[in-house]
Protein backbone atom coordinates (compact mmCIF):
# COMPACT_ATOMS: atom_id res chain seq x y z
CA UNK A 1 0.00 0.00 0.00
CA UNK A 2 2.97 2.63 1.06
CA UNK A 3 4.90 1.81 -2.53
CA UNK A 4 1.60 2.82 -4.02
CA UNK A 5 1.11 5.50 -2.53
CA UNK A 6 4.74 6.61 -3.05
CA UNK A 7 4.50 5.43 -6.72
CA UNK A 8 1.84 7.86 -7.09
CA UNK A 9 3.30 10.95 -5.48
CA UNK A 10 6.15 10.40 -6.84
CA UNK A 11 4.23 9.96 -10.84
CA UNK A 12 2.54 13.24 -9.65
CA UNK A 13 6.03 15.06 -9.32
CA UNK A 14 7.17 13.57 -12.76
CA UNK A 15 3.97 14.98 -14.52
CA UNK A 16 4.05 18.82 -13.06
CA UNK A 17 7.67 18.77 -14.42
CA UNK A 18 7.28 17.73 -17.72
CA UNK A 19 3.73 19.62 -18.22
CA UNK A 20 5.50 21.53 -20.47
CA UNK A 21 6.57 18.94 -22.64
CA UNK A 22 3.21 17.21 -22.24
CA UNK A 23 1.84 20.48 -23.46
CA UNK A 24 3.81 20.55 -26.54
CA UNK A 25 3.07 16.77 -27.76
CA UNK A 26 -0.65 17.67 -27.35
CA UNK A 27 -0.46 20.46 -29.11
CA UNK A 28 1.63 18.54 -32.08
CA UNK A 29 -0.66 15.92 -31.49
CA UNK A 30 -3.72 18.24 -32.33
CA UNK A 31 -1.87 19.68 -35.15
CA UNK A 32 -1.43 16.51 -37.01
CA UNK A 33 -5.27 15.63 -36.27
CA UNK A 34 -6.09 18.84 -37.90
CA UNK A 35 -3.91 18.69 -40.87
CA UNK A 36 -5.02 15.23 -41.61
CA UNK A 37 -8.67 16.56 -41.42
CA UNK A 38 -8.34 19.36 -43.85
CA UNK A 39 -6.27 17.04 -45.97
CA UNK A 40 -9.46 14.77 -46.21
CA UNK A 41 -11.54 17.99 -46.85
CA UNK A 42 -11.14 18.22 -50.18
CA UNK A 43 -12.02 14.40 -50.54
CA UNK A 44 -14.66 14.48 -48.68
CA UNK A 45 -17.03 17.46 -48.81
CA UNK A 46 -20.14 18.83 -48.89
CA UNK A 47 -22.39 15.65 -47.32
CA UNK A 48 -23.02 14.23 -43.88
CA UNK A 49 -22.10 10.94 -44.64
CA UNK A 50 -18.41 12.72 -46.19
CA UNK A 51 -18.06 14.69 -43.14
CA UNK A 52 -18.33 11.24 -40.73
CA UNK A 53 -16.24 9.37 -42.92
CA UNK A 54 -13.52 12.43 -42.99
CA UNK A 55 -13.56 12.45 -39.08
CA UNK A 56 -13.72 8.70 -38.32
CA UNK A 57 -10.54 8.76 -40.65
CA UNK A 58 -8.67 11.67 -39.08
CA UNK A 59 -9.29 10.18 -35.84
CA UNK A 60 -7.86 6.62 -36.82
CA UNK A 61 -4.84 7.41 -38.72
CA UNK A 62 -3.26 9.52 -36.26
CA UNK A 63 -2.88 6.65 -33.84
CA UNK A 64 -2.18 3.75 -36.17
CA UNK A 65 0.73 5.80 -37.61
CA UNK A 66 2.10 6.40 -34.24
CA UNK A 67 1.82 2.67 -33.61
CA UNK A 68 3.75 1.81 -36.32
CA UNK A 69 6.24 4.00 -35.82
CA UNK A 70 7.99 1.02 -32.67
CA UNK A 71 6.56 -1.55 -34.17
CA UNK A 72 8.88 -1.14 -37.34
CA UNK A 73 11.56 -0.36 -35.28
CA UNK A 74 10.71 -3.97 -33.64
CA UNK A 75 10.20 -5.28 -36.61
CA UNK A 76 13.95 -4.24 -38.15
CA UNK A 77 15.34 -5.67 -34.93
CA UNK A 78 14.10 -9.03 -34.00
CA UNK A 79 12.28 -9.57 -37.93
CA UNK A 80 8.24 -10.22 -36.06
CA UNK A 81 5.35 -8.20 -35.50
CA UNK A 82 5.13 -6.13 -32.19
CA UNK A 83 3.34 -7.59 -29.55
CA UNK A 84 1.86 -4.65 -28.16
CA UNK A 85 1.08 -2.75 -31.32
CA UNK A 86 -3.16 -2.26 -30.21
CA UNK A 87 -1.89 -1.38 -26.85
CA UNK A 88 0.09 1.63 -28.06
CA UNK A 89 -2.60 2.06 -30.27
CA UNK A 90 -5.31 2.58 -27.94
CA UNK A 91 -3.55 4.45 -25.70
CA UNK A 92 -2.72 6.87 -28.26
CA UNK A 93 -6.37 7.29 -29.49
CA UNK A 94 -7.22 7.53 -25.38
CA UNK A 95 -5.34 11.13 -25.59
CA UNK A 96 -6.18 12.62 -28.73
CA UNK A 97 -9.41 11.60 -28.05
CA UNK A 98 -9.51 13.14 -24.86
CA UNK A 99 -7.83 16.26 -26.10
CA UNK A 100 -10.20 16.91 -28.73
CA UNK A 101 -13.00 16.38 -26.34
CA UNK A 102 -11.39 19.23 -23.72
CA UNK A 103 -11.33 21.36 -26.94
CA UNK A 104 -14.38 20.83 -28.56
CA UNK A 105 -16.42 23.45 -29.28
CA UNK A 106 -20.41 22.71 -28.71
Amino acid sequence: MINKIIAIVVLSLAIIMAMPYAQQGLDGLLFLHNWVSDMLTEVFKGSEAGDTTRALISLLAIPVAIGLIPAAIYWLLKRSWFPYFMQCVWVVWLIQTSALVVLSKI
